[in-house]
């Protein structure tokens, strides 16, 4: 997503580089959607891809509807809309299947049932061989799950965006569901690397962000103090030590970070070098508790969106 829009300016050069290394390095799941960069990204991702699309798992979504201009449209998850939305996928990807096809948001305007069953007729044409949805609630999952079974559930997921633990994680594994979980690194700021609202840039979404506001701010940037300390007793970055913690959560979750430049992503994969003790998973739980985090994950329009 952020190669392509929302987190300041992009370099297509470093980008391709970026997911060539990744995929060199054995990290072989690329998750993008339509909407990200008005379909700038999936165009971008197709580069990067073409000719070594045998050894990537290429995951999209559809259903955030957006404007040529950037304008946010609402969701849609009508079957016709379905059907269009792959098709245009397919073609700015340059590819013939998707591995992983995502409803981004839940549509509240059209059952779930009459969605997931024109996502399932796409794998039956054989456009598509795994089904998954972002942002669902527990009796959502349950409905499309009944309708076509459902390989992954996509959700934010990190030391400060521990919802899943209550009743998604438990739905999941009771059906035997994925869990992608993104922003592990809660969009950048348990990296350490944000100390200010000025270290981003301009048009960076995350100045809207409620997590990333006011009072907010500084109270999150504790947190980020506490991660940096157990970080150092580790002898890893902060940013290792949230994505070690997400991974040993269980062996069905995935997260997914997102970055734009080289060097982040061998420091990102630096994670799975770092092992964490049950002592180390105790400690971090009592530095960054469930529900620590100051500010909600989006505004209240975005907020709409999500777990529904």
């Amino acid at each position: 997503m952020g190669m392509s829009e929302f987190y300041g300016a992009g370099d297509d050069a470093e980008s391709i580089a970026t997911i060539e290394r990744a995929v060199e390095q054995g990290c072989v799941f690329l998750d993008t959607a339509d909407m990200y960069g008005v379909g700038r990204n999936e165009e971008l991702v197709g580069k990067a891809i073409k000719g070594i699309r045998d050894k990537v798992c290429l995951a999209t979504k559809f259903g955030n509807m957006r404007g040529e201009d950037g304008s946010f449209k609402g969701v849609n998850g009508r079957p016709e809309y379905v059907r269009a939305c792959c098709e245009a996928s397919l073609r700015r990807l340059g590819v013939e299947t998707l591995d992983l096809y995502y409803q981004h948001r839940v549509d509240p305007n059209t059952p779930i049932e009459d969605t997931v069953g024109a996502m399932a007729e796409l794998v039956k044409a054989g456009k598509v061989r795994f089904l998954g949805l972002s942002e669902a609630a527990p009796a959502t999952i349950r409905r499309a799950h009944a309708v076509h079974p459902i390989a992954a559930l996509q959700t934010e997921y990190s030391l400060w965006s521990r919802d899943p633990e209550d009743e998604i994680l438990p739905t999941l594994r009771e059906l035997g569901i994925g869990f992608v979980a993104y922003s592990p690194l809660g969009r950048g700021f348990l990296t350490g690397q944000v100390k200010q609202i000025a270290d981003l840039a301009p048009d960076d979404y995350r100045r809207n962000s409620p997590r990333f506001q006011g009072e907010n701010f500084q109270r999150n940037l504790d947190l980020v103090t506490k991660v940096e300390e157990i970080a150092r007793g580790k002898g890893c970055q902060p940013s290792q030590l949230a994505l070690a913690w997400v991974l040993a959560q269980g062996n069905d979750i995935l997260p997914i970070p997102g970055t734009k430049r080289r060097t982040y992503l061998d420091e990102n994969l630096g994670a799975l070098d770092v092992a964490l003790s049950g002592q180390d998973i105790a400690a971090i739980d009592r530095a960054l508790p469930h529900g620590t985090a100051a500010g909600t994950r989006y505004p209240e329009s975005g907020m709409k969106n999500v777990n529904r």
